[in-house]
């Protein structure tokens, strides 16, 4: 395999070379608006070309500066056009031009453009006008069914006026074989149209060259589109409409007084507007805007007619009533009496069968039931989220048993059994009655005393003792294992010892096994930004 791909290196070669030449062939659109620059070398066309794209073609003082086709781009009337500029051409036969030329040959030949053949009438490229109209002619075949236009160029040494009899006749000779082989015989508005003088390094005539080639190249291109068969089947399903007098109504045109004063006419009278009429009806406040106006009906005479006020299809005016003013002041005082009959029986009903005790125990009712009503509309909007007052910061002691009972016993209740119910409030404060009667109760529980003072086992989860106190304790249990206080109060200070360590490791006794986390996952697990510190 190794052996025949070395002997197809050569061939393989060859293509490699064929396809980088390709790629730096320029992409040419065949069918899009073209402008093709063509003419003896040295003459001006890659400077024209530089001016109206945005293309950087080298531009040097010597011939065939240009070696290929090189393609820029320009935008007129809104439309993309590309502009081909040729290497340069000489006055030989076919044979015997060289690659170079035949690259220019190829591009008239084939391509469907406006050509513009440039000239340069101060023969500084090493041509007289007379070669160059020679080299017009030799190519003249190239240019048939195309827009051709002469550009005389270098005006700036040497101006159209300036040249001689003879080389001015040679000029408008090449202009005249250009109007007859351009397409469908455009010769322009007058004589020597096809022949455009410009100077690309003063830039003069260069837009009006680009303006000329691509007006005569739409033409063109729309002439030939008229001519083909395609117009005929596009033209059957044309309609032109033509626009019918509506009515008699004069609809002159509006121009503009600017207009009028730049023609010297007068100017028209002006219509008057609503800000006019204002200010010579009385100014705002006073001036009433007329709406109607402007109303689009089939009869002017309608226009200021009395509309009806249509409501659920009925005509308002049928139900209105004449009298409706009179009888609505009837219903009026007529509610005013009824509404006067009703409060003197109210009032008499009040002070024919109410007495004094009865009103105010009435006015108690009403005054409780108000505050029932206010406490609970402050419940619900706290949302039952109000914080209980602790007894301490209640002063005035407003919930008591003794409350208790005198409201109930304003409503004729016994309240005696509810008070004697209710649980005392118990303060968790030191208070030495408590601890007598707390050591009474202990002192009668413990078996085998025989009336001396018993004291109070001393605990690891009861309080501490102080130090001046005794540490004679009250004699252990049977069932304990222990044969006296002493040893008792031994191993509860034992007890309390041990349980000092496991404080200090925040342990709640020897069978905790709890091992606090010391790297929380909630804490340290995800990404944790640059200059973030926190979870949160």
């Amino acid at each position: 395999m190794c052996t025949i791909m070395k002997r197809q290196g050569p061939s393989l070669a060859y293509l490699e070379q064929v396809r980088q030449h390709m790629g730096r062939l320029p992409s040419i659109d065949p069918n899009t608006r073209s402008l093709l620059v063509c003419g003896y070398p040295n003459v001006g066309k890659s400077s024209f070309m530089n001016k109206v794209t945005r293309a950087d073609v080298e531009v040097q003082p010597y011939a065939f500066t240009t070696k290929s086709l090189f393609v820029g781009h320009t935008d007129y009337k809104y439309l993309r056009w590309q502009v081909i500029d040729t290497p340069g051409i000489l006055d030989r036969p076919l044979e015997e031009r060289n690659t170079i030329e035949m690259q220019s040959i190829t591009a008239l030949a084939h391509l469907r453009a406006a050509v513009l053949y440039v000239m340069d009438i101060s023969e500084q490229c090493g041509y007289t006008i007379k070669q160059q109209a020679a080299l017009f002619q030799s190519i003249k075949p190239l240019f048939a069914n195309k827009p051709v236009l002469i550009v005389a160029n270098k005006t700036d040494v040497v101006a159209l006026a300036d040249l001689s009899a003879e080389d001015r006749a040679l000029l408008d000779g090449v202009a005249a074989e250009a109007a007859k082989v351009s397409a469908g015989g455009f010769e322009g508005d007058k004589p020597g149209s096809n022949l455009i003088a410009m100077s690309t390094l003063t830039e003069e005539g260069v837009s009006v060259v680009k303006q000329i080639a691509c007006d005569r190249l739409l033409a063109s291109r729309v002439e030939i589109k008229l001519k083909s068969k395609r117009i005929n089947e596009v033209g059957n399903r044309i309609h032109v409409a033509m626009p019918r007098i509506r009515d008699g109504t004069a609809r002159p045109p509006i121009i503009p007084a600017s207009v009028l004063a730049k023609k010297g006419l007068p100017p028209a009278a002006p219509r008057p507007t609503e800000r006019d009429l204002q200010e010579a009806q009385g100014g705002a406040g006073v001036y009433n805007a007329d709406l109607r106006k402007q109303y689009d009906l089939k009869d002017e005479a309608w226009r200021y007619d009395i509309m009806p006020e249509i409501a659920d299809g009925h005509n308002v005016l049928d139900f209105v009533d004449p009298d409706i003013d009179a009888r609505l002041e009837a219903l009026e005082r007529e509610e005013a009496a009824a509404a006067a009959e009703f409060e003197a029986l109210d009032t008499g009903l009040a002070d024919d069968h109410l007495s004094q005790a009865e009103w105010e125990d009435l006015h108690r009712i009403r005054d409780r039931k108000k505050r029932i009503v206010a406490d609970n509309r402050r419940k619900r909007a706290a949302a039952d989220n109000t914080p209980r007052i602790p007894r301490t910061l209640d002063a005035p002691r407003s919930r008591t048993a003794e409350r208790m009972k005198a409201e109930l016993g304003a409503l004729g209740l016994d309240a005696a059994a509810a008070a004697a119910a209710a649980p005392r409030s118990r303060s968790r404060g030191r208070s030495l009655v408590r601890k007598r009667e707390r050591a009474e109760g202990e002192g009668m529980e413990v078996d085998g005393a025989e009336g001396g003072e018993v004291k109070r086992l001393h605990s690891s989860k009861s309080r501490s003792m102080s130090r001046g106190r005794s540490m004679s304790l009250a004699a252990p249990g049977a069932k304990s294992g222990l044969k006296d206080s002493a040893q008792q109060n031994r191993g509860i200070k034992m007890a309390d010892k041990a349980q000092i360590r496991m404080g200090r490791m925040a342990r709640k006794g020897e069978g905790d096994r709890h091992i606090p986390d010391l790297k929380p996952k909630h804490l340290f697990s995800g990404k944790r930004p640059r200059g973030s510190t926190d979870r949160r």
